[in-house]
């Protein structure tokens, strides 16, 4: 059965982490191999990717949260998100050129893996997961993040040149920057109550 506290943990990590990633580098990485290579394989890659990401990231932010105390750790979380929602908006007013270069390997398929996982482990989505990990249930944080993930990977493989072209980057950087900054702000609240 899917309590209300399971749905709103799946449904606002899937919307921050789904924002935050729009014309990030991975959605990039995406798009360059697609249009040269075969959808499928480029889709599953990045899936398989940020499925162990969100993996690694979850079992963290969970064990983290085991031995810090709630408050400490909704302290630790509004930091970090509102630094990264500042992050975003300042990263909405600097052009970003990335290039993406394909590195040989024995398949496409592995090939995305590859440079998704070396691009993302680390990355403000990671820590993002971890930090909802230590503060809501883990297993809807790891599904919301993965279906967002996802999501954002096949507009990256599918939609993304015509998203990007409508909607100019900058914009999406400031959207992202201010739902961190609204994470933030909720868990700097939640810290002190």
């Amino acid at each position: 059965m899917i309590t209300f506290e399971t749905l709103s943990a799946f449904l606002s990590t899937s919307a921050l982490i789904s924002l935050a990633e729009l014309g990030d580098k991975s959605q990039l990485v995406c798009m360059t191999l697609a249009a040269r290579h075969r959808h499928w394989p480029v889709l599953l890659g990045a899936v398989t990717a940020f499925t162990l990401l969100n993996i690694l990231a979850v079992l963290f932010g969970a064990s983290v949260a085991a031995w810090v105390p709630e408050r400490v750790m909704a302290g630790v979380v509004a930091v970090l998100f509102c630094g990264f929602g500042v992050h975003a908006l300042y990263s909405a007013n600097a052009e970003e050129a990335t290039d993406v270069k394909e590195k040989a390997s024995r398949g496409i398929f592995f090939t995305t893996f590859l440079l998704i996982f070396v691009a993302e482990f680390g990355d403000k989505t990671q820590i993002a997961v971890a930090a909802l990990a230590g503060s809501l249930a883990p297993l809807p944080v790891w599904a919301g993040a993965t279906v967002a993930l996802a999501f954002t990977s096949a507009l990256g493989v599918w939609a993304g040149r015509t998203l990007l072209q409508r909607l100019p980057i900058h914009w999406l950087h400031r959207i992202s920057g201010v739902m961190f900054i609204g994470f933030g702000l909720f868990a700097a609240w939640h810290s002190f109550v």
